[in-house]
């Protein structure tokens, strides 16, 4: 069972915070206080960058514990179960770095994605497969998964609906079996759509933003109307906070399949061993991208659907949508499934045919004998009487 767990969130720091990118456009949503601890001390991760911005620098901070949103997903009982061994999780984003320490030998890039100015998807791609290191209790929901790293933006952060749906399309042929995108666009539908039924054919599962991680800044985007979240077959995963309630950036957002942590959220870098901070329904996605990971390779003989169904049917129903639960994606037991020693009703059992002459015999023989019993009581209370008379009648 998932809860708002509030977890106090410590960060070793022993140099002055680093400098951030110069003017990050647009940043991530400032963090709240609701991640405990002193969160202003990680820089925040940046969604993208101005023109004349540098690449985002490297963080010498370091988060020690797990902060509420691992905390909340139950990760450790999880992985007694699953680490994603042998799934490929496809990042769609600004790139992932294959340098990142914690990523090490599990990214493979489609064309340059494999550098990440940015450091969004490296930070994504963390959510969802960062394996263990020392000196902090942060690592991704399926630590021993495979990175597919594909550009969803140009290399400054800003994505379109033709670069997505290219990116969609390259995750599928490279052989992802999750493709996690991070990008929530109010354009594209129609070439978004058809390349999330190009995934869907393939058996990949689509797993996007509901929402953007910033509002839009224009009153005329329709409620909800984000892709390729809605297109059909994709799941959609909405951001919440640590007292359930949605982020304000997906207020807008209808009809999420799930709910997952979206803030504040730590996260690994492009650059370095230190920890970024962030928020938003990307982090939801990559937290749910991963747990399909960890279900498709606990359960291989799932479909994407099949494994998109078990994660909705195992979630909490919480709030708007329902909250995300890997343990109970793994351990459940779909409804009207039969325990395997139980004999199938569409495999009757044919038993042999027992003879009832025996049984016959054996009454038979049983009677005698509780006649003779009989008999001999008889004998051994009347012979006496009769002895004693002369065997003579009775007066």
């Amino acid at each position: 069972m998932l809860g708002a767990l509030a977890v106090a969130m410590v960060c070793a720091a022993s140099v002055p915070a680093p400098a951030v990118a110069a003017s990050p456009s647009p940043a991530s949503p400032s963090p709240t206080s609701s991640a405990g601890g002193d969160s202003t001390s990680l820089p925040s991760i940046p969604l993208a960058l101005a023109d004349d911005a540098p690449c985002t620098a490297a963080s010498d901070r370091t988060a020690r514990y797990a902060t509420w949103a691992q905390q909340s997903l139950s990760l450790s009982h999880a992985w007694q179960l699953s680490r994603g061994e042998g799934v490929t999780v496809a990042v769609v984003d600004t790139g992932v770095s294959a340098t990142a320490p914690t990523l090490s030998g599990r990214v493979t890039a489609v064309g340059d994605a494999g550098e990440d100015c940015v450091g969004h998807g490296t930070f994504t791609a963390g959510l969802v497969a960062a394996a263990p290191t020392s000196g902090t209790a942060f690592r991704g929901v399926a630590p021993a998964g495979r990175v597919l790293a594909v550009r969803g933006t140009d290399r400054r952060g800003t994505a379109s609906a033709g670069l997505v749906a290219d990116g969609i399309r390259a995750a599928v042929d490279r052989g992802a079996e999750v493709i996690a995108v991070a990008l929530a666009l109010t354009t594209g539908e129609d070439e978004l759509t058809a390349a999330v039924r190009y995934a869907t054919s393939h058996d990949a599962l689509v797993v996007a933003a509901a929402a953007p991680d910033v509002e839009p800044k224009s009153t005329d985007t329709p409620v909800g109307a984000y892709w390729p979240a809605s297109a059909p077959g994709a799941l959609s995963v909405v951001g919440v906070l640590a007292d359930g309630s949605v982020l304000a950036s997906a207020s807008g957002a209808t009809g999420a399949d799930l709910a997952a942590p979206g803030g504040p959220v730590v996260g690994i870098g492009p650059r370095g061993s230190g920890h970024y901070i962030g928020a938003g329904s990307s982090s939801a996605a990559a937290f749910a991208a991963g747990t399909a990971a960890l279900v498709r390779a606990y359960h291989p003989e799932l479909t994407a659907a099949e494994t998109a169904e078990r994660l909705t049917a195992s979630a909490a129903p919480t709030g708007d949508a329902p909250r995300l639960d890997p343990y109970a994606a793994l351990s459940m037991v779909p409804a009207g499934s039969r325990s395997p020693a139980a004999p199938s009703p569409a495999t009757p059992l044919h038993l042999p045919a027992v003879s009832t002459t025996p049984r016959h015999r054996a009454l038979l023989a049983a009677g005698a004998m509780a006649g003779l019993v009989l008999v001999v009581a008889a004998a051994a209370v009347v012979i006496p009487r009769g002895r004693a008379r002369g065997w003579r009648p009775p007066p």
